[in-house]
C-alpha cells in the first residue's frame, strides 16, 4: 500500500475536515462566555436595612437616612413601629422580619432600640443591630429604670396625657409632646418649619411602654453600632454611653438633638453602613 495514497487529501476528506473544525469553534466559542462566567467576579448582595422609628414620630422620620441608604444600593424596609407596648411593638416586629429574606441590619431610633432588642434575639438573619439614640435595655430592664439613673432629660415634663380606650372598656393613657416645646425638647438642630409638621402629625405612644421590661437583650449575642447625640434633652448623652459600653457597641457621637435622623442623617447612614459592610466580608 503507497502510503501516500493513504494520506493523500481528497476533496471529500478536506470538506468533512473544514466542518468538524467549524463545529469546534462554534462550541469553542459557545463555550467562552459560559467558562468566563464562572470564573467572574459576582457582586455582593447588599442586606437589607430595616430602621424601627421611636416615640412621636413615624417612620418618615426615617426619610434623609433611607434616601442616602438606597443611593448606595441597599435595600430598605422602615417599619411602622405601632407604640402600644413593647411585647407588642416587638412581636410585630418580629413577624416583619420573618418576612425577609438573607441578611438583615436592624436599627432603632430612641424607643425603637427597646424594640429592636427584643424583636431580633434568636433571630439568624439579623447581622448587626444599630441604636441611633435608643434604648438598649438589658432582661429585666425598662426604658424608666435608665432615666431614673440618668437624670436630666426634659422630655417628661413636655408631654400630654390623653386617655384612649382599650378592648375590654379599660383606659390606656397616651403621651404627645407638647407643640410649644416639641423643638425644644425633641429637635433644636431641626429647622422649625419643620418641627412644627412633625409636632401636628406626631405619633403618640402609650405610656405604659416605657415601665414595659425587655424580656431579651439581643446585644448581648449580636454585634451592635451606637450613635451618640451630645446635644440630646430626652436620652441625655450620659445614659447613651452607658448603654454603648455595656454593650461593646462601635460608637460614634454626634452634636446633635434627639431627631438626628432629620438634622444628621449622614452620619446615620454611614453608620448603618458600617455595621452593613461587616455582614458581606
Amino acid at each position: 500500500m503507497n502510503i501516500k495514497t493513504v494520506f493523500r487529501p481528497t476533496h471529500k476528506n478536506t470538506a468533512v475536515l473544514a466542518a468538524a473544525a467549524g463545529v469546534a469553534a462554534i462550541a469553542l466559542t459557545a463555550a467562552a462566555p459560559a467558562n468566563a462566567a464562572k470564573g467572574a467576579h459576582q457582586p455582593v448582595k447588599k442586606p437589607t436595612v430595616v430602621l424601627v422609628h421611636g416615640a412621636f414620630v413615624d417612620a418618615s422620620s426615617w426619610n434623609p437616612v433611607i434616601k442616602r441608604l438606597q443611593h448606595d444600593g441597599y435595600p430598605v424596609v422602615a417599619a411602622a413601629n405601632p407604640l402600644r407596648g413593647l411585647a407588642n411593638d416587638s412581636a410585630y416586629l418580629r413577624s416583619l422580619l420573618d418576612s425577609i429574606k438573607g441578611p438583615i441590619v436592624l436599627a432603632g431610633h430612641s424607643y425603637g432600640g427597646s424594640v429592636i432588642s427584643q424583636a431580633a434575639a434568636g433571630d439568624p438573619d439579623v447581622k448587626a443591630l444599630v441604636y441611633i439614640a435608643a434604648f438598649a435595655p438589658d432582661k429585666g430592664e425598662s426604658a424608666t429604670e435608665l432615666n431614673e439613673k440618668f437624670p436630666g432629660a426634659e422630655l417628661g415634663s413636655a408631654l400630654n396625657a390623653v386617655p384612649f380606650p382599650l378592648p375590654g372598656g379599660d383606659t390606656g393613657t397616651d403621651l404627645y409632646v407638647k407643640a410649644d416645646k416639641f423643638h425644644h425638647v425633641f429637635a433644636s438642630d431641626v429647622p422649625t418649619s419643620l418641627t412644627d409638621l412633625a409636632a401636628a402629625g406626631q405619633r403618640p405612644v402609650a405610656a405604659s411602654v416605657f415601665g414595659d421590661e425587655s424580656t431579651e437583650a439581643a446585644w448581648k449575642t449580636i454585634p451592635s453600632w451606637t450613635l451618640i447625640t451630645t446635644q440630646d434633652k430626652a436620652i441625655v448623652p450620659a445614659e447613651q454611653r452607658f448603654m454603648a459600653q455595656r454593650a461593646h457597641a462601635h460608637t460614634v457621637e454626634v452634636k446633635s438633638s434627639h431627631a438626628v435622623t432629620l438634622s444628621h442623617p449622614g452620619a446615620v447612614s454611614r453608620l448603618i453602613e458600617r455595621a452593613a459592610a461587616t455582614t458581606v466580608r
